[in-house]
């Protein structure tokens, strides 16, 4: 089998053209380990589509199958382009959460960056979580897959490993949740962190960072129509919330390199 790996801010994936094998899972699960593997936050798979230009399917590092990635949807684009697969700079994506759009930007010849149109964010009323006797408010928002967004003074002491997967796992979200951990630093740039379901700490999170420019806008830290620059460990991307809450996410795409495994 070929693949490419590839990442937007340092969430990579094993990019794959062709068809979903059957165990998928276990060779999810076994080239995405980080020593033992190719290493990587899972493997995304391209392929034709009967109402889109392309199909993308998402599977996480532990072998569940992810609705939508926003990271890897800007990879997608690079992929189908710099390969031939395309010459058009404005795509259609099918995923599991709908058809995305794509706007590829051009540097001599090659993908550099791309923005998406995320669909509708739909954030929730605040809500709190009791862990470990501790309470912890968050605001719920879904991009086409569920996020817990949790405001905090810094988000760099936040315990990560300690309280990710106790949010994902909780009994508040039977199909798990993305966590995210957002520090507000102006009036349009956030600081993030994020624990991914499926994949646990990751450099970025595309959907979570749209999320968390939702959850601002709607507690009133940032404005709609305004670009919101949320930081990752990996990078930034910007986000831009309209007022009917649909989403615009841009961001860069990398090729790492390719590569060839027996399967």
């Amino acid at each position: 089998m070929h693949f490419t790996k590839m990442h937007g801010l340092g969430n990579d994936y094993l990019y794959v053209y062709g068809t979903v094998p059957e165990n998928i899972a276990q060779l999810s699960r076994k080239l995405s380990r980080r020593h033992f593997g190719a290493g990587s936050d899972g493997m995304i798979y391209i392929s034709p589509s009967d109402i889109a230009d392309f199909q993308m399917r998402v599977f996480n590092a532990d072998g569940s199958e992810a609705k939508m990635c926003g990271n890897g949807i800007r990879c997608v684009g690079k992929y189908v382009y710099d390969k031939g697969y395309t010459d058009k700079t404005h795509l259609k994506i099918e995923t599991l959460s709908g058809i995305r759009y794509l706007d590829l930007q051009l540097v001599g010849g090659k993908v550099k960056t791309a923005a998406v149109q995320m669909g509708t964010a739909m954030p929730e009323q605040e809500r709190t979580l009791v862990l470990d006797g501790a309470h912890i408010c968050y605001t719920p928002v879904s991009v086409g897959n569920p996020h817990a967004v949790v405001f905090v003074d810094d988000a760099e002491t936040v315990p990560l490993t300690e309280l990710g997967p106790k949010i994902e796992r909780h009994k508040a979200f039977p199909d798990g949740v993305n966590a995210e951990f957002v520090q507000v630093l102006s009036e349009n740039e956030l600081r993030m962190r994020v624990w991914e379901r499926g994949s646990g700490i990751t450099m970025a999170c595309g959907t979570g960072a749209c999320a968390s420019a939702m959850a601002a806008v709607a507690k009133g830290y940032c404005d709609y129509n305004i670009p919101i620059y949320v930081r990752l460990d990996g990078g930034t991307l910007q986000i831009v919330i309209a007022p009917d809450n649909t989403v615009t996410m841009t961001g860069p795409a990398e090729t790492v390199y390719e590569g060839e495994v027996s399967i």
